[in-house]
């Protein structure tokens, strides 16, 4: 061997020992990082975030996109993933009398930040800088990070309870969630004397609300009818004022620029944080995009339209290959997905199934779904009857798993389609009996909660109730446009 051709030996090995002490440097296991977030998961837990709907459910929607990319940089071969936009809104976690200017007036801190890391430790360091809270903590994981440890498997959780000793809490002066949750349901008081307490007020906020309404009802019909739209929704709890503002903004972009909303005939718009499609075939418009972005949008509606015409065909040949199951997309059980990421696990997902051969009868899955998930490593069932399958399943093991799951599954799905058959008629009588304006509920509450709360209001009979806008959620409260919040298992 050469001189030269030794020492480009030596530095390619030298080279090689550098890279891989920098990578066993910079790993940082799933434990680690559930550890060295816990002060951020003590600041933006969704619990609570109980009386501010909308705050809670911006927390959950990132917590959830947070944990998908944690997820995605544990995977083993991962290089890089697509640098995601998160908002978060922190509470004040320590007794402080120091008033902070960025508050609103709610208590919380709204803070919005971009992940572009390649690895976990920073993507922990970046979030816990971002939402200001302290980073010498993770300084220390840093040592046990450079012994090299074996990868955890995909799919760990980040986001679990956390328990702590309550001397942690008498030494940091934070606030203890489970008593401040046990102090909660102490005081929550009885449903009628909450409602009497509170009937004014909702009132009051309603008759101020209800010309933003009508104006809301209308702008809705009109846009529908004028662009033969199957529908408008939002995928956040906005209120009136902000969903009229909405619908007042496309209004004058359609008589500004009527032409370029002609796309949009036979599609439902969504009001959301992202334009786009979504995996469902809903146009998303971006509560934050001007007019322009919008204009181009619908002028890429003819690319998005054919992309859904390839994944439509992907669900098809997937259900042919696994025996009729059907691929669905249900919304409130995830985050937003765009149709170009639906279609890319779909595409991954067939090609695995193509490569090896199930021997599965054409119909012998008929009448199942499933939901196709990047972030987990096992398949399971969900307690509606859908499957819940890795898109890097192994096919003959999936088969195994349907096979053996499909009994359970028809059984489960049976009782999904009692329980929702069950739930409009008691919420239909509800209604009926006590002349309510509406009746909802939050998407956290179960079919079964929903039913035990409706039988328990219809048996009470408040005459206090005639006339309310109800929504059925897990704490009370006046909403901005007068609508009230119980929880479904208010006390009597």
């Amino acid at each position: 061997m050469s001189v030269n051709s030794l020492l480009r030996c030596t530095i390619r090995l030298e080279r090689k020992h550098v890279v891989r002490h920098l990578v066993h440097q910079r790993a940082l296991s799933g434990a680690d990082a559930v550890n060295a977030l816990r002060p951020f998961y003590f600041a933006v837990h969704p619990d609570f975030f109980g009386q501010y709907p909308r705050e809670r459910e911006v927390n959950e929607n990132s917590l959830k996109r947070l944990n998908g990319y944690l997820d995605n940089l544990q995977k083993p071969g991962s290089r890089s993933v697509q640098p995601m936009r998160l908002t978060f809104y922190v509470r004040d976690t320590k007794e402080s009398s120091d008033v902070q200017p960025d508050l609103l007036a709610s208590g919380f801190k709204p803070v919005s930040f971009t992940l572009h890391t390649s690895d976990v430790l920073s993507t922990v360091t970046d979030v816990l800088r971002s939402c200001s809270l302290p980073v010498e903590h993770v300084k220390g994981l840093k040592g046990s990070a450079e012994t090299p440890k074996s990868a955890p498997g995909p799919g760990r959780p980040f986001y679990r309870p956390i328990k702590w000793n309550k001397s942690y809490y008498t030494f940091t002066g934070f606030r203890d969630p489970e008593e401040e949750l046990q102090q909660a349901r102490r005081v929550e008081p009885a449903l009628i004397s909450w409602l009497r307490n509170n009937e004014r007020e909702a009132a009051k906020k309603h008759s101020a609300s209800r010309p933003r309404r009508e104006e809301l009802n209308r702008l809705k019909e009109e846009l529908c009818h004028k662009f033969d739209l199957s529908d408008i929704r939002w995928q956040r709890s906005w209120g009136v004022a902000h969903r009229c503002c909405q619908l007042q903004s496309l209004s004058r972009l359609s008589q500004q620029n009527p032409e370029a909303l002609v796309n949009l005939q036979g599609h439902t718009v969504v009001f959301a944080d992202l334009s786009g499609m979504n995996a469902s075939g809903h146009i998303m418009l971006g509560t934050m995009d001007v007019h322009h972005q919008w204009t181009k949008l619908f002028e890429q509606l003819p690319g998005y339209r054919s992309l859904q015409q390839q994944t439509d065909w992907l669900k098809e040949r997937i259900s042919l290959l696994l025996g009729g199951t059907q691929v669905v997309h249900v919304e409130r059980l995830r985050p937003v997905q765009s149709i170009g990421e639906h279609f890319g696990s779909l595409s991954a997902f067939h090609k695995s199934l193509v490569s090896r051969r199930l021997r599965l009868h054409p119909r012998s899955l008929q009448g199942l779904t499933m939901l196709l998930e990047n972030d987990r490593s096992k398949p399971s069932l969900h307690e509606m009857g859908h499957f819940i399958i890795p898109t890097s399943s192994d096919p003959p093991k999936l088969q195994v798993f349907l096979q053996s799951h499909a009994p359970e599954a028809r059984q489960r799905t049976q009782r999904k389609n009692q329980l929702q058959a069950e739930e409009e008629a008691v919420v239909k009588l509800c209604l009926q009996n006590l002349s309510l304006r509406s009746l909802s509920k939050e998407p956290s509450v179960s079919p079964s909660q929903m039913i035990l709360c409706c039988r328990r209001l219809v048996e009470q009979r408040s005459p206090l109730m005639q006339g309310l806008h109800i929504c059925v959620s897990h704490f009370y409260s006046v909403m901005q446009d007068g609508d009230l919040c119980v929880p479904w298992d208010w006390k009597s």
